[in-house]
């Protein structure tokens, strides 16, 4: 990923100072890691009211069409690999025009991200910025909070939801998913010196580990998102829940940087922003 977002820059520098303490032999190494394996099978999908069939066909059409032509793996090579990410500039709501309307929630890298001059980028936000042009229409994009995006688009005030949504069962309640595109999991996130998880081979493993922490323990997430409904526990989704308690945060960095600071001793979160993420906190 070639570009920080507003909240990762500001993270990156709590953690620059945190390290600076580290350097001073008064704390441990900030430095953290990712457990990469999985503890779930997800797949993100682009949400759409409940009944707007023709816009969903639209969608799911554009979705074939990038997949087909090279569109999409350029798009995930400019934050996956080599490329180089587009920077994207919403144009400002007017109901009297032809308008895409976007809702989404930056700080999720590499799907969705700002920078400190308004620009937009990440995987999610490309796709929106060629779907808006295949559609021959401005695109609009409202950055929320990520609990807000699903009720945005069911309430109407969005086209579309276009946020790293994972597909469960609640969500499919109120909004209509298009064809999945990407496929995630959850990951946890520990700090670089913890062993805890070193003779695990499987998620299986991570998961019998996790079950053993006790109420006493914190585990961060980002409010919202699966990580959460993972640790709290979710019946349609199949997740049993955790005896630790959940600490939602806003953004997934965030949780990261409590737990630097031995507010939480583990952070869950989907996989593709748990690795973006920690690569560039590492990196300062």
């Amino acid at each position: 990923m070639k570009k920080f977002s507003k909240v990762l820059a500001l993270v990156l520098a709590i953690s620059l100072v945190l390290t600076c303490f580290a350097a001073c032999g008064t704390v441990k190494s900030t430095k953290v890691k990712v457990i990469d394996l999985p503890l779930s099978t997800e797949e993100y999908a682009f949400a759409v009211a409940q009944g707007n069939t023709e816009f969903l066909g639209k969608v799911n059409t554009f979705l074939a069409k990038i997949k087909g032509d090279g569109t999409f793996d350029k798009i995930c090579d400019n934050y996956f690999g080599n490329g180089t990410p587009l920077a994207i500039e919403s144009a400002t709501l007017d109901e009297t025009k032809e308008q895409l309307v976007v809702a989404t929630s930056t700080g999720f890298e590499p799907f969705e991200m700002v920078d400190a001059n308004g620009k937009y980028s990440g995987v999610d936000l490309e796709i929106a910025y060629y779907l808006a042009q295949e559609l021959g229409q401005e695109l609009v994009i409202q950055d929320m909070d990520f609990e807000a995006v699903v009720n945005s688009v069911q309430s109407g005030k969005s086209d579309i939801g276009m946020a790293g949504l994972s597909v469960t069962p609640d969500r499919q309640k109120v909004v209509t998913f298009s064809d999945s595109y990407y496929n995630a999991s959850q990951v946890v996130i520990a700090m670089e010196d913890d062993t805890t998880f070193n003779d695990c081979k499987t998620g299986e493993d991570v998961a019998a580990i996790l079950v053993k922490l006790g109420s006493d323990k914190k585990i961060g997430c980002q409010a919202g998102t699966t990580g959460e409904l993972y640790i709290k526990g979710d019946e349609d989704y199949g997740f049993d829940g955790l005896a630790a308690e959940a600490a939602p945060y806003k953004y997934v960095a965030l949780a990261i940087t409590a737990m630097q600071q031995g507010q939480v001793s583990y952070v869950i979160a989907d996989n593709g922003p748990a690795k973006a993420i920690t690569e560039k906190l590492n990196a300062q």
